[in-house]
C-alpha cells in the first residue's frame, strides 16, 4: 500500500517543484497560464515567510512530491491558504484533505481568527475539500488572471 506523508517545506527544490507542478498541471488540465501568479506567491513566501505566522507543506506519496499548500499571513487576524495542489497520480489517497487540515490547524495554532482563500469555479474537488473543512463562500467574480475569462471564488473559515 502507498504511504502518504506531509512534511514542512524546506528541502532543496521544494518551492521550485511547487511552481513547476502548478504550471504543468493547470496548463494540462485547464489550459491556464498560472506561472505569473504562482511565481509571485512562491517568491513572496521564500522572501518573507515568518516563522510561526507563515508555513508550507509538501505531500509525498512513497517519497515522491505529489502535493503542496501554503498558509500565509494576510493581516494580524487573517491567514490565507494558497497553492493547494494534488498531482493526479495521488488523487484518492486523502492528500488534499490532509494538506487542508494541516493548513487549518496551523492557522488556528498561530492565533489567526480566520483563514481565507481564493479559488476558481472549475476546481470542484478542491471546493469540496474547502466546504468539508467548514469554509463558506464569501464572494464571486470573473477574472482574466490565467489568460481567458474564469470565475473566481472567495471562501472564509472562522477559526476563533
Amino acid at each position: 500500500m502507498s504511504e502518504v506523508t506531509i512534511r514542512e517545506l524546506g528541502r532543496p527544490g521544494d518551492l521550485g517543484w511547487v511552481l513547476m507542478a502548478h504550471g504543468e498541471l493547470y496548463a494540462a488540465e485547464y489550459d491556464w497560464a498560472v506561472e505569473a501568479v504562482t511565481s509571485r506567491i512562491v517568491a513572496d513566501h521564500a522572501a518573507h515567510a515568518r516563522p510561526g505566522r507563515d508555513a508550507g507543506w509538501i505531500a509525498e506519496l512513497d517519497g515522491v512530491r505529489v502535493g503542496s499548500v501554503l498558509c500565509v499571513h494576510e493581516d494580524e487576524r487573517t491567514a490565507r491558504l494558497r497553492l493547494l495542489l494534488v498531482d493526479p497520480a495521488a488523487r484518492g489517497h486523502g492528500v488534499g484533505r490532509s494538506l487542508v487540515a494541516r493548513c487549518v490547524a496551523f492557522a488556528r495554532d498561530a492565533g489567526y481568527a480566520r483563514l481565507v482563500l481564493w479559488t476558481n469555479e472549475p476546481l470542484a474537488a478542491a471546493r469540496h475539500l474547502y466546504l468539508e473543512a467548514g469554509f463558506v463562500l464569501t464572494g464571486e467574480e470573473d477574472h482574466t488572471a490565467f489568460g481567458g475569462v474564469e470565475h473566481g471564488q472567495s471562501y472564509e473559515l472562522a477559526l476563533a
